[in-house]
């Protein structure tokens, strides 16, 4: 286990207030953990924004399965990203609609050159991601 460092931290009454009330509602056991917490999704998040090193998470895509060679070309999409992507998971919605999970890890550019993929795609109506790395 890595060694762990102490700091303090001077926030708001008020604040700090509301953070102990958060952390009570996630059921997240003591300030320390919430702050670890906090602290590798901002790491993430800066992962992500600025395009560098590996990050994990899952990509949700809504799509609209009768759009001309939808499916074919989102198989097509996920080939060429098949570097990337671990594995996938499809859930019929609607009689129209599909909603597919695609979960994936790599290199933040190259998975946020698949987000942007995906978005362009006519088919496809709603694109969401979370994204997370490991510290």
């Amino acid at each position: 286990m890595e060694k762990l460092v102490r700091f303090g931290v001077a926030v708001p009454e008020n604040l700090l207030v509301e953070f102990d009330k958060w952390i009570k509602n996630k059921g997240i056991p003591n300030r320390s953990e919430a702050i670890r917490q906090l602290i590798r999704e901002f790491v993430a998040e800066e992962h992500w924004d600025r395009e560098t090193g590996t990050v994990y998470g899952a990509i949700t895509i809504t799509y609209d399965h009768h759009v001309h060679d939808a499916m074919g070309g989102l198989t097509t999409l996920q080939h060429d990203f098949g570097n990337i992507i671990n594995c996938s998971t499809h859930v019929h919605i609607d009689h129209d609609h599909c909603l597919e999970v695609i979960v994936v890890s790599g290199n933040a550019k190259n998975i946020k050159r698949l987000v942007d993929s995906l978005s362009s795609m006519r088919c496809v109506e709603t694109v969401s991601h979370r994204i997370t790395t490991i510290l």
